[in-house]
Order: C-alpha cells, then sequence, then structure tokens
C-alpha cells in the first residue's frame, strides 16, 4: 500500500506532537508499524495563519521535523526520492516521501522552492484552498488561473521530473496547469458525480488528468466522501467504482488526507485502518485491480 499525502507534519509542528506514538496522530509510527503501508507521502503544509515573513521558516521547520523526528530515529524508515528507492525496500523497511501542499510559503521567490526541492520535495502542491502568488485555490471566489510566476514554478518542476499537483487548484488554473505540467496528478481528490465538492474533479478533469497520465489519489474526509452526515466504506467504493466504469484502473491510486481533517470515514481514521479497509476491497474487486490501485499505478507513475 502507498499512501500520497497525509498532514502528520503540520500536526506535529503546530502542537508538538510525539510521531513515535501520539495517539492525536493519524499517521505515526506505532500505527504505521501495524498497517501495511510501505510507503506514506509526508505534506508540508503552512496554514493561513501564519504571518508572511514566518512561513517559509515553518515550511523548514517541518522539513527538519521529517528528517528528525521520522527519518533519522528509525532506522526502518528510508526516505525515498525515485521508483528505485521504493523498489528497494526490505521487507521490513518503510519509505517516506516529502511533498509540498500549498506554495504560499514561498512568495515570489523561485529560489525558495529549489531549495525545497534539494531537501527533498517530489510533488508540488500548487495550492491549498487559498490564492498565493501562483494561482488562486479552489476556494477562492475570483477562481484567476496560473500567473506568469505559477508558469515559472511548473517549468521548474518539469525541469526537475518532479509531480504537479493540482488536487487543491481552482478550476481555471487546473486546465492552465495540466496544459503545462509533464507530469500533472491530483494527490487527494474524489469524483464530483458522487459528492459535488469543489474539491472533487468533474469528469472533464477526470479525463483530461489521465489523458496525461496523472493519478488520482482516494481521498477519506467525510465531506468529499458522502453527501450525509457519516460515510463508510461504501461510500469510498463509489467513488472507486465510478473511476473502473470511466475504465480508469490504472489512475486510481490512495491519498487519505490523514491529519489533514479529524471528520474522517468511519472505519477509516488512522493509517492503522487500511488492512480492514483492504479486506473489505478483496470482497469487492479482483486481486490484481486492488494491487493496482494499492502501489503499482503509483510506482509506475513515479517520474524518476
Amino acid at each position: 500500500m502507498i499512501d500520497c499525502h497525509c498532514d502528520a507534519l503540520w500536526k506535529i509542528w503546530e502542537h508538538g506532537y510525539d510521531f513515535y506514538n501520539d495517539p492525536r496522530l493519524a499517521v505515526n509510527y506505532s500505527k504505521w508499524m501495524k498497517s501495511d503501508v510501505k510507503v506514506q507521502c509526508f505534506a508540508i503544509f503552512v496554514p493561513p495563519n501564519v504571518p508572511t515573513e514566518a512561513k517559509f521558516a515553518a515550511g523548514l521547520q517541518m522539513v527538519d521535523t521529517f528528517y528528525e523526528k521520522i527519518i533519522k530515529p528509525y532506522p526502518n524508515v528510508k526516505l525515498v526520492i525515485n521508483k528505485q528507492d521504493i523498489l528497494t525496500l526490505a521487507d521490513n523497511e518503510r519509505g517516506a516521501m516529502l511533498t509540498l501542499e500549498g506554495l504560499d510559503l514561498i512568495g515570489y521567490d523561485i529560489f525558495k522552492l529549489r531549495t525545497l526541492i534539494r531537501l527533498g520535495v517530489q510533488m508540488i502542491g500548487l495550492s491549498w484552498n487559498t490564492p498565493n502568488l501562483a494561482i488562486d485555490g479552489i476556494m477562492e471566489n475570483r477562481g484567476a488561473g496560473l500567473t506568469e510566476f505559477g508558469h515559472e514554478v511548473i517549468q521548474l518542476a518539469n525541469q526537475e521530473n518532479i509531480w504537479v499537483d493540482l488536487a487543491h487548484a481552482s478550476y481555471k488554473g487546473f486546465y492552465e496547469a495540466i496544459e503545462l505540467a509533464d507530469h500533472p496528478v491530483a494527490s487527494h481528490a474524489n469524483v464530483r458525480a458522487i459528492v459535488n465538492h469543489p474539491r472533487n474533479l468533474d469528469n472533464q478533469q477526470i479525463i483530461t488528468l489521465t489523458n496525461k497520465a496523472g493519478f488520482i489519489g482516494i481521498n477519506f474526509v467525510r465531506e468529499f466522501v458522502a453527501n450525509s452526515s457519516s460515510a463508510e466504506y461504501e461510500d469510498v467504493f463509489l467513488h472507486i467504482k465510478y473511476l473502473l466504469e470511466l475504465g480508469l484502473e490504472d489512475y486510481i491510486v490512495f491519498g487519505s488526507d490523514f491529519d489533514g481533517s479529524d471528520d474522517l470515514v468511519y472505519g477509516l481514521s488512522s493509517i492503522s485502518d487500511y488492512p480492514k479497509f483492504n479486506k473489505y476491497l478483496e470482497g469487492k474487486l479482483p486481486y490484481r485491480l486492488i494491487e493496482k490501485m494499492k502501489w503499482e499505478n503509483f510506482i509506475k507513475k513515479i517520474p524518476c
């Protein structure tokens, strides 16, 4: 199993939680080791309440947390920066990949993004819900697309051969970025035809993304999964089934959004719940199809 989005770094930074076993973390070391997740992506997310002048420092602190609290203390947790790093993980080893959610922290300074890439970032989320100097987020009423600086960001991602994540991008920006990006993805987004939420993707977005070989990470946040006040495994499966009926079995992955929200699918509140969810999927889908979604699709689409 590979999970392409969680916000544990933000929670650790915000609250000082202990990565080893703090129960308030949906992704901690103890829960991770009880799961079947081989590789977990950890997002740098600087919340909007952080003052502009402090945002980049906060991001660097999260990078430091990634290396000092997640990689360094555990010999069996290995840094992942390319496909080979995953394929060479031993049976007892787990991989951790660093990603970025939103460009607020770099302001108008491309050298800051180059610095983050040199520190290991392998996926650039262009936005969160709010606007930045590269693009509008999906919850910004203006709905503007890419700025000239946004074009520069994508050019850098292409040069560095890394993913451009459109999970929170404005509708206009989504299409402008897909046209430019060599490796576009939506790391944690569901199907708008099932739940009409702005964070979910409509059919045109889905087809446009998959036509450029981009994957869609199924998200477990309740409001993106179901129209009711609670959500269960069956509600998640409806999104998977919809994508399968579009013939997209090679483009489905998982992007839980653990620690990004506490309002999650019942029975999918932490990384340690994946084995139970996988058992549920085994009763619904062929083994080969599940293996594709769990890890093969992600690995096949790693740019380097």
